[in-house]
């Protein structure tokens, strides 16, 4: 399978809404990515596609020094295919070419998998935001990761 990374582009929208919709019980409105694309200079959107077709997503604000990736998420006929790890990869790449000393995220308490996929990239636990997700009010863990070259 050849995966292909490439910046997010808003005719990739109705493929990333179907992916989010699938994949987030609180998922962000179309108008959302498309802001994001369009409007906010500190974020970055990165696709995986594969055969054409958007495999996952990933996102990410670049704050002076930080790295504030916003969301990850990968299509159900691809997971466990690695593509999670084309994204991460791909977001830290671009850390390290924009100078970017750390990166940070809120994960799901509930979402191990998720965890030990940011575990393997050097992401380490640092905190709990309680009460974090509005659908539910799960906790969420606080993972950071310092860059190193």
């Amino acid at each position: 399978m050849k995966v292909i990374l490439r910046e997010m582009e808003l005719e990739d929208l109705d493929q990333i809404m179907e992916i989010e919709n699938e994949a987030f019980t609180t998922p962000w409105s179309r108008n959302a990515f498309t802001m994001e694309i369009t409007d906010n200079l500190l974020a970055k959107y990165i696709i995986a596609e594969v055969d054409g077709k958007v495999a996952g997503y990933a996102g990410i604000w670049l704050i002076i020094d930080e790295g504030h990736i916003t969301n990850i998420a990968v299509k159900k006929e691809y997971q466990g295919q690695g593509i999670g790890k084309y994204l991460i990869m791909g977001l830290i790449d671009y850390c390290k070419k924009q100078s970017i000393i750390n990166m940070t995220l809120e994960v799901r308490k509930s979402n191990t998998i998720a965890q030990n996929l940011y575990k393997k990239y050097g992401f380490i636990d640092c905190g709990i935001r309680p009460n974090y997700y509005a659908d539910d009010h799960e906790d969420a863990v606080i993972m950071w990761k310092t860059i190193e070259d």
